[in-house]
């Protein structure tokens, strides 16, 4: 589970110094969020700032009754392509922007969007689509899969 952790663990982070301090959005790692009768709990899930639960001090509140607005899943090897998908798309159902699985083994990311079909990223110069939010995320094939070299 090392390379699953290493973008796990990457991916977070480059979100987070990138849109946190600017206020734009927040990268979550395994958080569970609750909506649609079930829960999910992506590897990452990212809040726009204003939509990030807060309790009544202004913290972080622990319950997000909320979907993403990028849904992240980083595929294991005892995991099931069919469940993540499935989780995938009901975030989309929703109301989240877009959904990522990344395919450690493969050094593929399919990219879902709602209401359409899934595009295929393989090719190691390939620039990655992000939500609108998150443009100033410059991510191709090569920075994602290449953290598995750093």
């Amino acid at each position: 589970m090392g390379k699953h952790s290493t973008i796990r663990t990457e991916f977070s982070t480059a979100i987070n110094v990138i849109l946190k301090p600017k206020q734009i959005a927040r990268a979550f790692s395994g958080l569970r969020c609750t909506f649609g009768g079930r829960s999910t709990v992506p590897d990452i899930s990212v809040f726009t700032w204003a939509r990030i639960p807060r309790d009544t001090n202004g913290e972080i509140a622990n319950t997000f009754l909320i979907t993403p607005d990028w849904t992240i899943e980083i595929l294991s090897l005892d995991q099931s392509q069919t469940k993540v998908t499935k989780n995938i798309l009901h975030c989309l159902n929703y109301g989240t922007q877009m959904g990522w699985l990344i395919d450690p083994n493969e050094q593929t990311v399919f990219v879902y969007l709602p209401k359409q079909q899934p595009e295929v990223f393989d090719e190691p110069g390939q620039k990655l689509p992000v939500p609108s939010f998150a443009n100033e995320l410059n991510l191709n094939l090569e920075t994602v899969f290449g953290w598995f070299l750093e």
